[in-house]
């Protein structure tokens, strides 16, 4: 199996990124990664050559750059050639911690859709307190959408729930803001009736409050809420962290608790880790494309990768491709 990895891309790169691809190639001995970037900064950093190879080029796609525009100026920017390797079946998949946006351009235009995709979706794995996580589709790639786009969120996300992450029969939420039948705006209740005539394990209407205790496997919404849902959800575990990091070290008795608990903080950050989950996969696209955390470390690289590697040996996208060909079908 070969995958390409934007060796530029994210806070950390390109040190992060060849830590997680050295750690990958020993624990998967049929793989094959490509590092796209310039392939001097790269060898500061890479000891073990077995299975990595460099291509190397100047040029980036920073977080400040447009994505379309990015995307069609730059041919030769690590991302795009991560993404033409796919194209050019080179690679079976690719992953980037850069510019979301160009990535998900790159996907798009490059890698290309699955035929009968109507709109893409960007789904991270979200950690749950029981530390089984849920999959947030769409969590921005389409900030607008129709119930029928959400239908096949629900499709898409309950193959890779399946296949991915060995759930059987996933537990597929709607997100709204109650959890009665009739709850929520036009596309909700529309996409209600959708999923409830669909072949999936569906629950009916979640509500975000009840997400982290694990109240669906996959909870399916239109690319707006589902980034707002996604950035609360970081940004009230970084706040609480924070704040008991910060009570915890206020005086000596608090510091003599801390270092009692420090196995047990360590459990709870860890359980709560986007890092343990992988990247967000742009699902829809022809191959694998997983975005990787901005600031992802070895640990988060080698998720991703491991990510990328599981959904090409399952065969994610054509059993996508499958699913949806037959929903057409029976809707014709």
């Amino acid at each position: 199996m070969k995958i390409a990895i934007d060796a530029m891309g994210g806070d950390n790169a390109p040190k992060a990124v060849v830590e997680g691809a050295e750690k990958a190639i020993s624990h998967f001995p049929n793989l094959h990664i490509t590092l796209m970037g310039k392939e001097e900064e790269i060898n500061q950093y890479l000891t073990n050559r077995e299975r990595i190879t460099i291509v190397h080029t100047d040029e980036t796609i920073d977080a400040m750059d447009e994505p379309v525009r990015a995307v069609r100026r730059k041919k030769n920017a690590s991302m795009v050639l991560a993404a033409k390797q796919v194209a050019d079946g080179e690679a079976d998949a690719c992953i980037s911690a850069g510019n979301t946006g160009a990535l998900m351009t790159a996907g798009l235009f490059v890698v290309g859709r699955i035929d009968g995709i109507e709109r893409p979706a960007l789904a991270p794995t979200l950690p749950t307190l029981d530390g089984k996580g849920f999959l947030l589709l769409d969590a921005g790639a389409n900030v607008d959408a129709k119930a029928s786009h959400l239908l096949q969120y629900a499709i898409m996300g309950s193959i890779y729930a399946e296949k991915v992450r060995n759930i059987a029969s996933p537990r597929v939420g709607l997100l709204n803001v109650g959890t009665e039948d009739k709850k929520g705006n036009e596309l909700t209740k529309q996409t209600f009736q959708l999923l409830k005539e669909a072949n999936l394990n569906f629950i009916g209407n979640v509500e975000s409050r009840d997400l982290l205790e694990g109240v669906a496997d996959v909870v399916v919404t239109d690319g707006f809420t589902g980034n707002i849902a996604l950035k609360t959800i970081e940004g009230t575990a970084l706040s609480l962290f924070s704040m008991l990091k910060t009570e915890l070290t206020s005086t000596f008795k608090s510091k003599m608790a801390a270092a009692v608990l420090k196995p047990q903080l360590k459990g709870l950050k860890s359980k709560m880790d986007y890092a343990e989950y992988g990247g967000a996969g742009l699902f829809g696209l022809k191959a694998p494309v997983i975005k990787a955390h901005g600031s992802s470390d070895a640990t988060a690289i080698f998720s991703a990768i491991k990510q990328a590697f599981t959904m090409v040996e399952h065969e994610v996208s054509s059993t996508i491709k499958a699913a949806i060909e037959e929903e057409q079908t029976e809707t014709n």
